[in-house]
Order: structure tokens, then C-alpha cells, then sequence
């Protein structure tokens, strides 16, 4: 949340002659304190920013630096609205909302035209994200420490961790933290957490490394897929393979030649499209399937 609210606070600095740190914390709901350390903050960015305690004093811009609002484009603030806007479709609470309704009060000249670019996190699972989200985003706020029961392939565990960032990646949600079990820094994926809870315990942050997330394996491509799929199912090859992923066969099939990295992977995947597929190569995954497919006759043949 820290990095809205120093956008925020720049913006009615920007909007207005004058502020106080009470005035601040009552629009930003956060203690007088917080306030001062944003305020810092902003300095050491190198916003010329100046206090003046007493009667008649505030929290102002150095006079002489006086910046124009139009260091911030109407463009700009859009995409930073837009942005704020797609926190706010996993939020658990109105915080975003408020938040971006403060950065706007007063600017409707500034900020004109219909927002073109709308952003919704939160999929279908935003029911169960939303509280999930909100409960790290506090702890991480706090320095708390958070535990959950977490589901992985290698079996179910009970995890208590230092939770330093939310991550979205992938299409997916994360929290990337320090595993009191394993020791190490660890990237969990929100869907496999339940139960995410703050304790009482706090930690002293620690010096974390920069969350390693790749688009992809780091290791070679070990298996190479050859299949033939129904024309109907171009739309899918295309979406996530691209437009020339694929050779049209004479008898209009479509042959797709792709690398896999993980067998388990690539036959849940091929099995997504039921009977509009034909394996070619790899042998094994011919098998695997044929083997599925005997299993599954068996379960339903009564």
C-alpha cells in the first residue's frame, strides 16, 4: 500500500498550497507517524519537500521548486488510476477506491476522457484471493509473521513464514517469504494456501534477495511433442502457441511440433482436449493416454 500512498500524498501536495500531517493521516487513515516517514521518503526521492512547525506551518513544497501538476500528464494518470484500479479488483476492502477518488478530488480538469484501459485481477477466484491478499498485505505492513496450511504436489504442510512480497505472475497470485521450515526463501502460490492467518510474532526484516521468477523452466526442453488436432481447435493452438505454431495436414488436422519440459504436464494438457487430438510422438505419451483412456472406460462402463 506504501507505494498508492506516496503517490496520493504527492498528488494533493500538488494540488495544494499547503497540508498538515494530521490532515494527511485523517485522508490516508494512518497514523501521524507513518505520515512523517512518507514524508521522508519523498525527500530522499529528491521531492523538495519542507515542514514548518507552529502556528501557520505545514507540509509544503519548497518554494522556488514549485512543480507544475503537469510533470504528471493526463496520460499518466490515467495508466496510474488504471493501475490503482486493478489492485482494487482483489481488494478485500475500499482502500484502493478512497484512494483513488483522493488523487482525482479536485482534478477533473487534469484527469479528462474515458479511462481506456480497464485491468481486472482477480479471475474468478477473487472470493477467495481477496482475504488472502489482505491479511499479507497487513502483515507485511506490521512485520508479522503469517501461517497457512499449504497444498503441493509433494503433499500438504503446515508453513509459517515472513512474508515480504505479493507477486503477480503468471496469471497467478503469490507471496514470496521467508519459510521458517525450510530455512530458505520460498514463493508460495495463494491458491494452494488456506487457513492464512497473522500471528503475533514480528521479525526483523532480513536482506532478501530479489524473488527469482522466470517466464519458464531453466532447464533444456527434454521432450518434443508431435500431434494432430481437429481444425476446431485452432483458437487454442493459436492462444497459446501462437498463429504459426501449427502446419495444416491433407486432412486438414493441424500439426503442432512443440518442446515440453515436464511429461506429467504436457498429457493433463493434452487430455484438456478429449477425443479432438491424436498423438504422434512421443511413444510414452501415446501410452499414458491410451492407458488413461482404459481406466476411465472401466470407471464408467457400469
Amino acid at each position: 500500500m506504501k507505494i498508492e500512498r506516496l503517490i496520493g500524498i504527492l498528488s494533493v501536495l500538488l494540488q495544494e498550497e499547503k497540508t498538515t500531517a494530521p490532515e494527511l493521516a485523517e485522508r490516508f487513515e494512518v497514523s501521524r507517524r507513518t505520515i512523517n516517514r512518507d514524508i521522508e521518503d519523498l525527500c530522499k526521492a529528491g521531492i523538495p519537500i519542507q515542514t514548518i512547525q507552529g502556528t501557520g506551518g505545514g507540509i509544503s513544497i519548497m518554494e522556488g521548486y514549485r512543480m507544475d501538476r503537469t510533470i504528471l500528464t493526463s496520460k499518466d494518470m490515467q495508466v496510474i488510476l488504471a493501475g490503482l484500479r486493478s489492485l482494487d479488483s482483489v481488494s478485500g476492502s475500499s482502500y484502493y477506491g478512497q484512494l483513488m477518488e483522493k488523487i482525482q478530488a479536485g482534478s477533473s480538469d487534469f484527469v479528462s476522457g474515458r479511462d481506456s484501459i480497464l485491468i481486472d485481477l482477480s479471475s474468478w477466484y477473487k472470493g477467495s484471493l481477496a482475504p488472502k491478499i489482505e491479511v499479507i498485505q497487513d502483515a507485511i505492513e506490521n512485520r508479522q509473521h503469517i501461517k497457512f496450511k499449504y497444498y503441493a504436489p509433494s503433499g500438504e504442510s503446515k508453513r509459517t513464514i515472513e512474508p515480504y512480497y505479493i507477486i503477480y505472475k503468471w496469471t497467478s497470485w503469490y507471496v514470496y517469504g521467508w519459510c521458517l521450515k525450510r530455512k530458505d526463501f520460498r514463493l508460495f502460490k495463494l491458491n494452494r494456501m488456506d487457513k492464512v492467518v497473522r500471528t503475533d510474532d514480528t521479525f526483523v526484516c532480513r536482506n532478501v534477495p530479489a524473488p527469482e521468477i522466470t517466464s519458464g523452466p531453466k532447464t533444456s526442453p527434454s521432450i518434443v511433442l508431435k500431434a494432430l488436432f481437429d481444425p476446431d481447435m485452432k483458437w487454442r493452438l493459436v492462444e497459446e502457441f501462437g498463429p504459426d505454431c501449427y502446419k495444416e495436414s491433407e486432412d486438414g488436422r493441424l500439426l503442432l511440433i512443440e518442446d515440453y519440459y515436464d511429461f506429467e504436464n504436457m498429457v493433463m494438457w493434452l487430455l484438456t482436449f478429449g477425443d479432438k487430438v491424436e498423438v504422434l510422438e512421443p511413444p510414452e505419451a501415446r501410452e499414458s493416454l491410451r492407458t488413461i483412456a482404459d481406466a476411465l472406460c472401466k470407471m464408467y462402463e457400469h
